[in-house]
């Protein structure tokens, strides 16, 4: 048994025991405690060496006198045997009290065989003769002691051969059951077999050879003794062979050879009895017996000291352990009430044991009034059961982590709190209760509750804004963008994060960003800043931005508001401030103008008068009266732009005015250009200068024409519209409400982009000198709006130009059949529309309207997107698109395409020009969809109804 010494150094304040080193005991059963088991070591091998050596010594230098007669001394066999019976008792107890532990045959055998030893010295003692009888007792013979001898020394080396063979490393082969029947069986069949023995050697002993005669060894004798010797070399041959050898098993094999000296000095070399080798013999033969004897005792002996070495240490362990677990307990107790925590024990039926400081401070109760109380006294109403499913849980040896709830304090205020609870055991193992942790997450709960409800607001700005909120790092790079970019910039945030600022903004606004991103960056607040940047179709868009930097998590945070409606509505306000200034301007030098022909044209024809005998000068008073003349033409048309001509209006009929001025058209704009009426039924009166409205509409028709001069068609077209706020929004110069439009369109060489802005302006004009004044335009622009109504160009290149005229509809007249068609309920839809306009504003103008449908809208600012859409989303139910548009493709060649892709997708098609202009300029078939501009919101949704169910 092996320990390991130890004693107490100190306890560090965490709790681990820092010096106290565990000692190693061996369990009860270990086998390295036993010598039968116990590998025998160098110094066993040397010290049974150094013994055997000196027997062989001792040996050989006796056997020379082996056959001297010597004292005959009867006491020294009584001795010898008596101590040899002794000798082997004590040795096969210890041996039985091993086999009781490892339960092995081999030694239960070699333990059977020390007892037969024991017993037949015992029964050799009380039949040698001279001892207590003349004879020897139990009527020995002459014959009696020899014959018991052999048998005895014949008996023990089979016993250690049994052992050799049986035995291994573990002790070998072990029994089942209990071990005292074995060792009574072993008791019983020692004392039988000696008792058979002693029968046959003493009551039958004229039966056996003879084997001494007048003292001296028969030729028997000497078969029988080299017989038993040869048996004891047998067993110390097998047990040098059987290894691997234990330190029983050494000291066996010194047993043996002396063994082996003692049956060749006192039965071969010596003589007779009590001669020197008689002597000697039994001496070897008592040492034989000693050997396994002392190894055992001294073993114990050693395992008494390593034992008592062990109780001191393990008492000395026991007192540091005391003094640690002392120290423990009070750091424990001391952390317990340091704990910010509430730490609470309780059974395992609610009842409170511990209530440390922090519980105090939490629930209000101090520890007397809670300790010994249920816990139901932080508990709210209806939340017993909680408890109670704690509880259980616990019973089970669950343990619970980070379970949030409430409790209530003792002022009757709840407590949010985070709870652990773990089941408390005793020693045994056996749980008695549980321990349960509560830390006050009140004040967290509030702040996150807080926090959330703030980056909650904050997120539904963010997805809710109308401007576009940028997040960059320090390098420009997108790190969050708000959902409104796809309105304003054609992109989805996904495309831009992670991209640098610098792919998008206007180079020529690079500059000015990166400097006012410098600024923020050294503390300067809320930048403001106009930049462009490019939408996703190319066009530029400009933006104002606010812009702030945040030091602590190192990022830009910027606001910018779209400022293209901002643009241009400007535009269009400078542009009517223009016209208002110039039709100031020039109705100021119109009537001055006036004034000056008023005189002239008064005294020419005085002056024609005096010079009528003077043909010379009458042709020059002539010239002056036609000047003078053009010059009241042309102040009429001055003061006509500019709203102060003398206009005469009252309630007429569109459709007749419009036929009557169709008649007169067709001699002055020639037969190769034809007119087409479309005069729209049950049309509204409106209050007007019928005599402006014809000229108005003769000059829109002569700017026709003027535009075709390989000939072409002239549409003239009335129709009932209602102009709403949506429209009225994006024309500031317009009143929401009823108009009549009459639409001049024409299939000529059409407006340039660029001059559209112009074309009302008074002397603007792209007619070769002496080709146009420039004032008709301008003229029915003047008329249109002093009459209350509006005017609207529709124009593109290479494909014609449609003028409308939208004046105000009579008051005081029963609502129409078309009016009350118009009016019916809005009804809306969930499909998804993919609109696709070239203007940016027109676009985002019907976006939203649709949205407000219910519909699904998706966006395209020509027929490329447009058709990258469509193969990317194979949920698009209609197609909306505008009929003229930039690029290789078209409206209508993009539906015919999208069709091809897409059979089954629906199409409604919008344009600026009327229905009636766009079918004969054979742009569309008949039949097909066409929503004209402007639009009201019931008809933009009943045409969408009507496009999806056709």
């Amino acid at each position: 048994m092996r320990v390991a010494a130890s004693r107490p150094e100190e306890i560090d304040v965490g709790g681990h025991h820092a010096g106290l080193r565990e000692i190693d005991v061996l369990a009860p059963n270990d086998r390295s405690t036993f010598l039968s088991t116990l590998p025998a070591t160098r110094s066993d091998r040397r010290a049974a060496l150094a013994i055997v050596g000196i027997s062989a010594i001792l040996f050989a230098l006796a056997v020379p006198f082996a056959g001297v007669p010597l004292v005959q001394v009867p006491a020294f066999v009584a001795s010898y045997q008596s101590a040899l019976a002794v000798i082997d008792i004590i040795t096969a107890v210890l041996l039985l009290s091993q086999f009781a532990v490892l339960r092995s045959r081999a030694l239960l055998l070699l333990s059977t065989g020390y007892l037969f030893t024991a017993g037949a010295a015992v029964t050799h003692a009380l039949t040698f003769p001279g001892l207590f009888a003349p004879a020897g007792l139990f009527g020995a013979g002459s014959q009696t002691t020899v014959w018991l001898y052999m048998i005895w020394h014949a008996g023990f080396p089979l016993f250690v051969l049994a052992y050799a063979w049986l035995k291994d490393g573990n002790g070998g082969n072990r029994i089942a059951g209990a071990t005292a029947p074995a060792i009574a069986l072993s008791v019983a069949g020692v004392f039988v077999a000696l008792t058979v023995f002693a029968w046959l050697v003493t009551a039958q002993h004229g039966l056996l050879p003879i084997l001494l005669k007048d003292g001296h060894y028969t030729p028997t004798m000497i078969g029988v003794v080299s017989f038993v010797w040869s048996l004891s070399f047998a067993a110390l041959v097998t047990l040098w062979f059987r290894k691997p050898h234990t330190v029983i098993d050494i000291w066996l094999m010194v047993t043996m050879c002396a063994w082996l000296f003692d049956i060749a000095l006192s039965a071969i070399v010596n003589v007779a009895r009590f001669d020197l080798g008689f002597y000697a013999g039994r001496l070897y033969g008592l040492g034989a017996s000693s050997f396994v004897l002392a190894v055992l005792l001294i073993e114990n002996v050693r395992l008494q000291a390593n034992t008592a070495g062990m109780v001191g240490a393990l008492q000395r362990q026991s007192s540091s352990e005391r003094n640690y677990y002392a120290e423990r307990e009070r750091l424990f107790s001391a952390v317990v009430e340091s704990s910010n925590d509430a730490i609470i024990t309780k059974s395992l039926d609610g009842t409170i044991t511990s209530w440390n400081k922090a519980a105090e401070r939490v629930f209000g109760y101090s520890a007397s009034e809670a300790i010994g109380r249920q816990v139901d006294i932080i508990m709210p109403e209806g939340q017993r059961e909680e408890v109670a499913e704690m509880l259980a849980r616990t019973r089970n040896g669950e343990v619970i982590d980070q379970h949030e709830t409430v409790r209530l304090h003792k002022s009757g205020q709840p407590i949010d709190v985070l709870l652990s609870q773990v089941p408390l055991r005793s020693t045994d193992g056996k749980i008695i209760g549980a321990s349960k942790v509560a830390r006050d997450i009140t004040e967290r709960k509030r702040a996150e509750s807080a926090l959330n409800r703030e980056i909650e607001e904050r997120q539904r700005i963010f997805e809710t804004s109308q401007d576009l909120i940028l997040v960059t790092d320090g390098y420009g790079n997108f790190i969050q963008i708000s959902p409104s970019v796809k309105d304003i910039l054609g992109y989805k945030p996904e495309d831009m994060i992670g991209h640098s600022a610098i792919e998008f903004i206007h180079p020529d606004d690079l500059d000015n960003t990166r400097s006012e991103m410098r600024a923020a960056r050294r503390g300067a607040v809320k930048r403001s800043f106009e930049a462009r940047y490019y939408h996703y179709d190319g066009h530029e868009v400009t933006l104002n931005w606010m812009g702030t930097w945040s030091e602590p998590v190192k990022r830009h945070f910027f606001i910018g508001r779209d400022l293209t409606e901002k643009q241009a509505a400007e535009a269009q306000l400078r542009q009517v401030q223009k016209m208002d200034s110039i039709g100031q301007l020039t109705g100021g030098v119109a009537h001055d103008f006036n004034n000056v022909l008023t005189v002239i044209t008064g005294t020419i024809g005085i002056l024609a008068d005096a010079v009528a005998d003077r043909p010379e000068l009458a042709a020059i008073t002539k010239l002056i009266d036609d000047a003078a003349e053009r010059g009241a033409q042309l102040t009429k048309h001055l003061l006509a732009f500019a709203r102060k001509q003398p206009l005469q209006p009252r309630e007429i009929d569109v459709n007749a005015l419009a036929l009557e001025a169709a008649k007169l058209l067709h001699p002055t704009l020639g037969e190769q250009i034809t007119i087409m009426p479309q005069l729209t039924e049950d049309a509204w009166p409106t209050l007007v200068d019928p005599g402006q409205l014809s000229t108005a509409i003769l000059n829109l028709a002569l700017n026709a024409r003027d535009a075709m001069p390989d000939g072409g068609t002239l549409v003239l077209e009335t129709r009932n519209i209602f102009l709403d706020d949506g429209y009225a929004s994006m024309n500031p110069d317009v009143v929401a409400g009823s108009y009549v439009m009459i639409a001049v369109s024409d299939t000529g060489t059409g407006i340039p982009p660029d001059l559209m802005e112009r074309v009302f302006d008074p002397f603007f004009t792209t007619k070769e000198v002496g080709k146009g004044t420039g004032l008709g335009l301008s003229m029915v622009f003047g008329f249109v709006k002093q009459s209350g109504g509006h005017i609207k160009i529709y124009s593109e290149e290479g494909h014609g130009t449609s003028v409308k005229i939208y004046l105000p509809r009579s008051s005081g007249v029963q609502e129409t059949e078309y009016e009350s068609l118009r009016n019916v309920p809005i009804a809306g839809g969930d499909e998804k529309i993919l609109i696709v306009e070239d203007d940016a504003l027109v676009r985002q103008y019907v976006v939203t309207q649709i949205k407000s449908l219910g519909y699904a809208a998706l966006e395209a600012a020509n027929a490329a997107e447009a058709l990258t859409i469509i193969d990317a989303d194979k949920g698009i139910d209609l197609l909306f698109t505008d009929i003229i548009m930039p690029g290789h493709m078209n409206g209508r060649q993009l539906a015919d395409e999208a069709a091809r892709r897409r059979p089954d997708l629906k199409t409604l098609f919008t344009s600026g020009y009327t229905e009636n202009a766009i079918v004969h300029h054979g742009r569309l078939d008949s039949g097909v969809l066409l929503l004209a501009k402007p639009y009201r919101k019931s008809e933009l949704a009943k045409m969408l109804r009507t496009a999806l169910a056709s």
